[in-house]
């Protein structure tokens, strides 16, 4: 593993470098107040002790000054340092979230929701902090270090190098300690994502949890994946329990010795009474440092973890990109062209073989096949969800490849067999992808999908607030509202994808009607298992093993007798 990921934050910390180096300039003038408090320490315990009190007093001033200007360095540099770092953080999620809306369709069919919100949400947040306790606590405890240590040589070098016999020892542990917690963080970060997969999974499902009766199940599930990441997270804590005793007992050791020293340095006549006042609180100001470097290190070493599951996500690459040259295409008539395209997900399993497919302007196509044939694969190249391997798919003549994503994709529009709907109003899943939309037009589109009627009987009317997955309407109304969607954006080419194939009767009539409306003057792909839609088809299409093996009309298919007359005796025979 690279141990240098914390490089690779650098690009999102230059656009910040205004309030670090602000931070960083009141992190210079709080630690320059370290050496000169500890200067005027030891002088006050000389004072005390002759017990001069006028001096003793205006020294107390000087020292509350110095005092006072430290802890205002100190809240420049922290709310400095919070501002840049949540910046940063926030800039840093913006960029995941962007990549991850750049990756191909594969990705997301295998990644793990849950995991995904796990790194852009806790992931980052822990690196945001990392950045912070960089400027905020590290960089000051390393400039505090430096500064009092070159004090302590200044006052007494032989005493100083002599005290850090226990330095190397403690380093060596801190850095062991900082490795296993890095191993453990990383093993408990990923069981982490795994729960909240697990919560995104069962909660999604939840209808089907409940109908087989398998609540049980799911608990124990999920008390088994809680005791898998509680067992990690408290390996974490035991491994810190151990470090912070053994680091104390060390630095115990350095105190111990250090007034040995110094002990025998006053006797030998090399050091007087106030300079080793002053050298004592100087090694005092040493360990809150050292305690705090050793908290920071920990954190650093668990932070790599996330900056590793970050940038892991930053590596991925789209399968499907744009060319260097693509260009927008234009307003389409509708002509789709599939020429010798092959298609397979695995290397050994084709799902479309050289298929060949011509489809007019304003021509509705059925493809009908056995499941696994190859129907909604092939209409999943159009919108370059996936590219074939082979062959070439043309729309008026101009390659889709050639072509921007988004242009391409803003003539096609899609009716899935389930509707995904996002949380916010009715108005604004209609117009989805619109930052700005005409409401006026959104109610025509609704009109056009039989919507309009149940959307005026809701009190705010359009702007009735659709629930996680439009939990709060029937599956006809999320249907219809998929309808409105694509009449909105009024493509020439569309996809329905068993649009009506979970509806009752009384839905489905209502969607079947708004269908042939939407319809109209497009050209359309059909994959449907209801025979109504099938037969208002211009032509049907039998795929078998990713290849048309027959195609015509429904009276014409049915007289031959053939592949789609035995389909729709099995299939849609009522």
């Amino acid at each position: 593993m690279n141990r240098n990921r914390y490089w690779l934050l650098l690009p999102y910390l230059r656009p910040h470098w205004r309030p670090i180096a602000v931070a960083l300039f009141w992190t210079l003038v709080f630690t320059a107040a370290w050496p000169i408090m500890a200067q005027l320490a030891g002088q006050l315990l000389n004072l005390l002790v002759q017990g001069d009190l006028p001096a003793l007093v205006r020294l107390s001033s000087v020292l509350t000054g110095v005092f006072l200007i430290h802890k205002i360095a100190q809240y420049g540099q922290d709310s400095q340092m919070a501002q840049a770092a949540l910046s940063i953080a926030m800039d840093l999620r913006n960029r995941v979230y962007a990549h991850l809306q750049s990756l191909s369709l594969n990705y997301f069919e295998q990644a793990q929701t849950g995991d995904l919100s796990y790194r852009l949400t806790e992931d980052i947040d822990r690196i945001g902090e990392v950045i912070y306790k960089l400027f905020h606590d590290a960089t000051p405890c390393v400039l505090q270090l430096i500064v009092v240590f070159g004090y302590m040589i200044y006052l007494n070098w032989q005493l100083t190098l002599a005290s850090l016999v226990v330095a190397p020892l403690m380093g060596v542990l801190i850095t062991w300690f900082g490795d296993q917690l890095l191993i453990f963080s990383r093993r408990s970060q990923n069981l982490v994502s795994d729960l909240s997969s697990l919560l995104t999974e069962v909660f999604s499902g939840i209808r089907l949890v409940q109908a087989f009766a398998a609540e049980d199940y799911e608990i124990e599930r999920f008390r088994q994946e809680s005791e898998r990441n509680r067992q990690a997270k408290y390996a974490t804590a035991w491994l810190k329990a151990v470090q912070f005793p053994v680091v104390g007992f060390l630095q115990l050791l350095s105190v111990l010795l250090l007034l040995l020293l110094g002990g025998w340095q006053i006797a030998s006549g090399n050091l007087t009474g106030e300079k080793f006042g002053s050298y004592v609180v100087a090694a005092l100001m040493l360990i809150d440092p050292i305690a705090h470097l050793t908290d920071n290190y920990n954190e650093f070493k668990q932070g790599q973890a996330s900056v590793d599951r970050i940038f892991e996500l930053l590596q991925i690459q789209p399968i499907v990109v744009e060319q260097p040259d693509a260009v927008p295409m234009p307003s389409v008539t509708g002509k789709v062209e599939y020429q010798n395209v092959s298609f397979s997900y695995h290397a050994d399993q084709p799902v479309l073989r050289q298929l060949n497919l011509l489809a007019h302007p304003g021509e509705a196509i059925a493809l009908v096949g056995a499941s696994g044939a190859g129907k909604t694969t092939l209409v999943n190249l159009l919108p370059r969800f996936y590219d074939p391997q082979s062959g070439q798919i043309l729309i008026d003549g101009i390659n889709v490849r050639t072509v921007t994503l988004s242009s391409l994709r803003r003539q096609i529009g899609i009716v899935p067999q389930e509707t995904v709907l996002f949380s916010g109003t009715i108005a604004q899943n209609i117009a989805f992808g619109q930052k700005e939309f005409d409401l006026k037009a959104v109610q025509a589109a609704a009109e056009i999908a039989n919507a309009h009627q149940f959307i005026s009987q809701f009190s705010q009317g359009y702007q009735t607030w659709v629930g996680e997955r439009g939990a709060n309407l029937s599956g006809g109304q999320r249907q219809r509202i998929a309808i409105a969607r694509a009449v909105l954006l009024d493509p020439r080419i569309l996809i329905l994808d068993e649009a009506t194939s979970a509806l009752d009767s009384e839905s489905e009539a209502l969607v079947q009607e708004a269908l042939e409306r939407l319809m109209h003057n497009r050209t359309v792909f059909i994959i449907a298992h209801r025979l109504a839609t099938v037969r208002r088809a211009d032509r049907i299409l039998v795929i078998e093993q990713g290849q048309v093996v027959e195609a015509g009309t429904h009276p014409e298919l049915l007289a031959k007798g053939d592949r789609y007359a035995r389909f729709y005796a099995q299939q849609f025979a009522q």
